[in-house]
């Protein structure tokens, strides 16, 4: 028989999980981890998990001996995240290099090609 979570440890995953949540949100992420439930569940009824996965594109958790211990997602989904965590980090970049020329950090453009086309031997000129 499959081991089951107890209530208050259920809650404490789903409170830990709502406040990770709220916190992607707030990055511009969506990210919904409700679906929490035992390994010995997910070989029980693997197509219904599976199709439930890539059906609503989010991850889940899954536990062993009631603790949390693995994040599962469709491959859709995952590429998604990946996408997105790309973006967020371009986004960030951005945003330093700004902060950066904000402070007068840095050298001109033309500066830095010069240069950069002297390291490889050419001239932009």
């Amino acid at each position: 028989m499959a081991p089951k979570i107890h209530a208050s440890k259920a809650g404490l995953i789903r409170d830990v999980l709502r406040k990770h949540e709220i916190a992607c949100q707030l990055m511009g992420m969506a990210l919904n981890l409700i679906d929490i439930y035992s390994l010995s569940e997910l070989q029980r009824n693997t197509r219904e998990r599976i199709t439930k996965l890539k059906e609503s594109g989010n991850p889940a958790v899954l536990t062993v001996n009631g603790q949390a211990e693995l994040v599962i997602q469709s491959a859709e989904g995952y590429q998604k995240l990946i996408e997105d965590q790309q973006v967020l980090e371009s986004i960030r970049s951005i945003g330093r290099g700004l902060e950066q020329a904000r402070r007068k950090e840095g050298r001109p453009m033309r500066e830095f090609l010069e240069a950069l086309a002297g390291e490889h031997g050419f001239s932009l000129k």
